[in-house]
């Protein structure tokens, strides 16, 4: 499974609106309303990566209130959850 954050830097007046789209995106686990220099993080997992550049690229990128994004890919994980088990049931 690929893990990769998304920073996403979006239009203030349409930060609400933006994380409800983000979150019916298929391949997306997680949207989070943040501080700092981004306004939203998204959490992706997906199977391959042509369905990582296809989301951020193609689906993420067309969503009138995001402005900029940064993509982080992680390399491992260190967690106490069973994200494999968890996310499994969805990913077919």
């Amino acid at each position: 499974m690929i893990t990769a954050i998304v920073l996403i830097a979006a239009n203030r007046n349409k930060i609400t609106e933006t994380t409800q789209a983000l979150a019916n995106l298929q391949g997306i686990t997680e949207v989070y309303s943040i501080a700092g220099p981004y306004d939203i993080a998204a959490i992706i997992r997906v199977k391959e990566n042509q369905e990582l550049a296809d989301l951020v690229t193609k689906k993420m990128l067309k969503l009138d209130g995001i402005e900029k994004t940064t993509t982080l890919i992680a390399f491992e994980v260190f967690s106490r959850f069973d994200l494999d088990r968890m996310f499994s049931m969805g990913l077919e």
